[in-house]
């Protein structure tokens, strides 16, 4: 399995850094806000990835964590007039409704920021106390001269780099046109309002960076668990996140962390690409700003949604626009509709079947293998059915045939995830199914169709056979 290492700007042979489980760190959503698609898009990379390692046979300790506090936060909560907490938990709560619609497997822990100040202290005072850090009239900052491989993960000119007290920024975000010292901890100001905290290093908060930093090196080292110690620390084996953060949020989350413990933070960073909407950056001003709920007030199913954010390559940039969702949900309909053809399969032995069901899933992981190549391994994919649909057409695939070729799909789709159970729908769904039945065995005709609309509604199509009602899921908001 071969990953695309962005600190050595090539492909690497995946390896532990140490036996156990994959010690996998990614960067959540900062909680101001619903997520938008290009964060999803991410964190849906950041999920094939993991069910994709547990495939192989890793176990996957991922960390994910949840900003609560930063300048972003604290400007949304006083503008709305409600204490950081309650603003940050109603999107907190959101971001995790998001996932669960999209099947975005949780991670391990979901370590909240404003919950781990002791441990930013701790590493800052360390900072401080090797000569990488330095007090200021507004804050503690992280003096990048001191660290000589600061830029080494965005591939920086280091001679265009400002240095100490001449060249800082108090901000959480900049760009690489204002590479400066940066902030660790930011003394209180009204600006701040009741957000602080009383600590050895003075009353304020945290920058944006140090709280990756310090949640990273706790929940996937042991560094920092009883008081840090440089000698328990443990490099990362993944770190992943969206290219907007390379810099200057990994790069600083880099810099804190090697300056105390003298190892490497991570063995591979991996980060996905940007996301353009009708070729332009995302922007509420542009009109082309997009959340889940927003596709879902659409009519767009879920699993459209997923399909559409994880067809492309991680590392692509990605153009979305709404007919890629149509798209999605065709491709959808007819990797289910496969199943329920197969299911219906009775017909004759087809030896041949069982080897091209292996021969695609190869392909299909060979495809995974090198560096998540989900377009390829689609193509695999479609390749399989439209090669078994002839046989289904010639009457050549029996049951024993079928179910052969559905343990393949559902193989890849452990990595997928776009199948539904069609034994899964809830009881209000089963209990019209059940009253269409009973109308059309009393020849109520006008009621039967009635209840075919009713269900057409909520997404289930019903086909009357020779053997009685048919029914499958719509994944076409157009049906």
């Amino acid at each position: 399995m071969k990953l695309y290492n962005t600190l050595s700007r090539k492909k690497e042979d995946f390896h532990l850094v140490k036996e156990g489980p994959v010690r996998m760190y990614s960067c959540g959503p900062t909680v101001y806000d619903f997520v938008h698609i290009g964060n999803l898009r991410t964190f849906l990379f950041e999920d094939i990835l993991c069910r994709f390692l547990e495939y192989r046979g890793f176990e996957v300790f991922q960390v994910k964590n949840l900003t609560d506090v930063d300048d972003k936060t604290i400007k949304g909560s006083r503008k709305k007039g409600v204490p950081l907490k309650e603003f940050t938990r109603e999107y907190e709560k959101a971001f995790f409704e998001d996932c669960k619609t999209l099947r975005i497997r949780p991670a391990r822990v979901y370590p909240r920021a404003t919950e781990h100040i002791p441990e930013m202290v701790a590493i800052i005072k360390e900072l401080l106390k090797k000569g990488f850090a330095y007090k200021s009239e507004d804050g503690i900052y992280f003096a990048v001269d001191k660290f000589k491989e600061y830029g080494k993960l965005a591939h920086l000119d280091r001679s265009h780099l400002k240095a100490g007290a001449s060249g800082r920024v108090l901000a959480d975000e900049y760009d690489k046109e204002n590479l400066a010292d940066f902030a660790l901890w930011k003394f209180w100001d009204e600006d701040d309002g009741d957000v602080f905290w009383e600590t050895e290093i003075g009353k304020g908060r945290p920058g944006w960076h140090i709280e990756c930093s310090a949640m990273s090196v706790k929940y996937l080292t042991s560094a920092i668990s009883d008081g840090f110690s440089l000698d328990k620390f443990e490099t990362l084996d993944i770190h992943t996140g969206g290219v907007d953060l390379m810099f200057p949020h990994h790069e600083d989350e880099i810099a804190q962390v090697e300056a105390v413990v003298g190892k490497p933070f991570a063995n591979f960073w991996l980060h996905s690409e940007h996301l353009l909407v009708d070729g332009k950056k995302m922007s509420k001003s542009l009109g082309n700003f997009y959340t889940l709920r927003d596709l879902l007030k659409m009519g767009y199913h879920p699993l459209a949604i997923r399909y559409a954010l994880i067809s492309s390559h991680y590392r692509q940039k990605l153009n979305f626009v709404l007919s890629s969702l149509d798209a999605a949900s065709t491709a959808v309909q007819r990797i289910n509709d496969f199943i329920s053809r197969l299911n219906e399969a009775d017909g004759s032995d087809n030896e041949n079947v069982k080897d091209l069901a292996k021969e695609h899933l190869l392909k299909f992981e060979n495809a995974l293998d090198d560096d998540l190549e989900i377009s390829r391994a689609l193509a695999s994919l479609f390749d399989l059915m439209s090669k078994v649909n002839r046989e289904l057409d010639a009457g050549h695939i029996s049951k024993s045939d079928a179910q052969e070729v559905i343990s393949v799909v559902r193989r890849m789709n452990d990595v997928l995830d776009i199948l539904v159970d069609e034994k899964d729908l809830p009881p209000d769904i089963l209990d019209l199914l059940e009253q269409r039945r009973k109308a059309r065995e009393a020849k109520d005709y006008q009621r039967s169709d009635e209840l075919r609309e009713e269900l057409k509604s909520k997404g289930i199509l019903v086909e009357d056979t020779k053997n009685g009602q048919r029914w499958k899921r719509i994944f076409s908001r157009k049906v």
